[in-house]
């Protein structure tokens, strides 16, 4: 079963919105525009029994609030995680064989109506119950939750469902802990148990002093109530050993967030290697708080595991979380216009401008290279920066000149090594330099003309464009101005880096445009199609 669609009216800046999320969505927008005024919805579906003024749309009652969850794909197997049969039976009534229906919750009353075909089942009795088991469990993260605050679960909270129930997965085919439970029922639950027996006369005793400071006839009754058997389950303790010893709790934001993150994580592990329980979905408001970027990626990773069981929707301002495409992945876009939230899907042609604007609206702003220019070794590394920093310091500012390999290797697999670098930055489904990057190659000699036809085919544009310098010779070397030049049988592999630094500190800038025509060019070029050409 899984969430197929959410529409949402009148709640905060939202009048209307409609979505059809997959199993791990995604919504980016800036600030004050309506994610976390989703995310709360969803939220009031399932938790709220009245509503606010400030909850309802343009702050007026008369806005009813109205949100409606649509459910597919249900099979056998989500009605038989039941723990009764008389909820499995009300489920099987309601649904009638049918595997969609939807629930819907308004502010007139804050009951649930459900629906199957558009059939109106109402709310019969005992079905709630049902449904609540049913339907999944909502874990919220936001922003101003604590670790101290998810570290007291209760019985119903869906963390601490997760955690007793990795713990209780350990541990359940124990004969001594099946022991140890069936002692436990016995020793506080059993009628002829004596320490049930004491704690009931400690009940008794508390109630004659209670009634004393009520004569007008109150009846005041008192209970020892046994300890619950789960919440055995339910304690953890973290603490962060930095040179000195701290409880986890009285650390940093970074440091709680990423152990709540953690427990999700673990859990994604466990869905794993189980088949029962029910599914579970979960908001992160601002999934990359306080985290790293690489802690960020193996947080996205992590979410993606969970996803084969359950559904996971996260709102964020980072391009790590967004940037990497997967099957069950989509992204929204939250943008907010004439103070009404909007949500609309982001296809991948639309991708690469939220990624855009995410990371902050411009190459200049993030301080990404206004272009790149891929060379195959060390050497043409050391020595184009050279020359570009002792004559073109202010016009080719800003142009990353990267290298594939070194020069100890040889033709046929530096060449691979420039593929594999040009795929990330202009060869992904996603290029922001796809026609902006230029390359720079040695002529290739007979045995390497196979790999180099290989890379002219895979990126025939590339020679189209105008993006591929070749030099005329087949080493930097034998390329240099007259009086500099070196063949292989005159210079060692381990001296050609020291070489090109000595050269591009010697030669003049008349020497590097006219006798070394094909660099320049290819500096040109770089600088003409970069974001913001000098």
């Amino acid at each position: 079963m899984k969430i197929s669609k959410i529409i949402v009216e009148n709640y905060r800046s939202i009048q209307k919105v409609e979505i059809l999320p997959d199993n791990f969505s995604v919504f980016v927008g800036q600030n004050n525009h309506g994610k976390t005024n989703f995310f709360e919805a969803i939220d009031w579906f399932y938790t709220a029994k009245s509503s606010k003024v400030d909850e309802h749309f343009n702050k007026e009652e008369s806005n009813k609030i109205s949100v409606e969850i649509y459910f597919d794909d249900v099979i056998d197997s989500d009605i038989e995680k039941l723990t009764t049969n008389a909820n499995k039976t009300k489920i099987r009534t309601m649904l009638d064989n049918n595997t969609s229906f939807s629930v819907l919750k308004t502010s007139s009353d804050h009951k649930r109506k459900y629906f199957v075909n558009n059939a109106d089942k109402g709310n019969p009795s005992g079905l709630d119950t049902a449904i609540n088991e049913f339907l999944p469990k909502l874990e919220y993260v936001n922003t101003k939750i604590c670790l101290d605050d998810v570290s007291k679960y209760k019985d119903k909270n869906p963390i601490g469902t997760m955690l007793s129930g990795v713990l209780t997965a350990i541990i359940e085919n124990s004969q001594d802990y099946i022991d140890f439970k069936a002692q436990f029922s016995k020793l506080f639950n059993s009628d002829t148990s004596e320490v049930r027996k004491e704690l009931d006369k400690l009940g008794t005793k508390v109630e004659i002093y209670l009634q004393k400071q009520f004569p007008d006839g109150t009846k005041v009754k008192f209970g020892v109530n046994p300890p619950n058997f789960n919440d055995l389950l339910k304690s953890f303790d973290t603490t962060v050993d930095d040179g000195i010893e701290t409880k986890a709790e009285d650390k940093g934001d970074g440091m709680q967030r990423a152990i709540m993150l953690s427990i999700i994580q673990a859990f994604a592990d466990y869905r794993k290697e189980q088949s029962g329980g029910g599914t579970f979905l979960f908001l992160i408001d601002e999934a990359e708080l306080h985290l790293h970027p690489s802690a960020q990626r193996a947080l996205k990773k992590a979410l993606l595991d969970i996803c084969n069981t359950d559904q996971v929707f996260i709102n964020t301002h980072s391009s790590v979380l967004v940037v990497e495409n997967h099957e069950c992945q989509k992204i929204y876009k939250v943008e907010k216009s004439n103070k009404i939230t909007g949500i609309t899907e982001v296809g991948d042609a639309e991708k690469i401008d939220v990624i855009f604007d995410l990371l902050g609206g411009s190459p200049s702003d993030l301080l990404l290279p206004r272009n790149f220019i891929i060379v195959e070794g060390r050497s043409e590394f050391e020595f184009i920066n050279a020359i570009v920093k002792r004559f073109y310091t202010t016009k080719y500012k800003g142009i990353k000149i990267i290298f594939a390999g070194g020069d100890i290797n040889e033709q046929e697999p530096s060449l691979l090594a420039v593929h594999k670098l040009f795929v990330p930055l202009a060869g992904s489904d996603n290029p922001i330099y796809k026609d902006k990057a230029v390359v720079i190659i040695d002529k290739p000699n007979d045995g390497q003309q196979t790999k180099y036809n290989q890379f002219k085919t895979g990126y025939p544009y590339l020679f189209t464009n105008g993006q591929v310098f070749e030099l005329t010779v087949e080493t930097l070397e034998e390329y240099y101005p007259n009086g500099y030049k070196k063949y292989k049988n005159e210079i060692q592999n381990n001296e050609k880096v020291k070489y090109a630094k000595e050269v591009a500190e010697k030669i003049t800038k008349e020497q590097f445009e006219l006798e070394m025509q094909v660099i320049f060019n290819a500096l040109e070029a770089a600088n003409t199609k970069a974001f913001n050409p000098n």
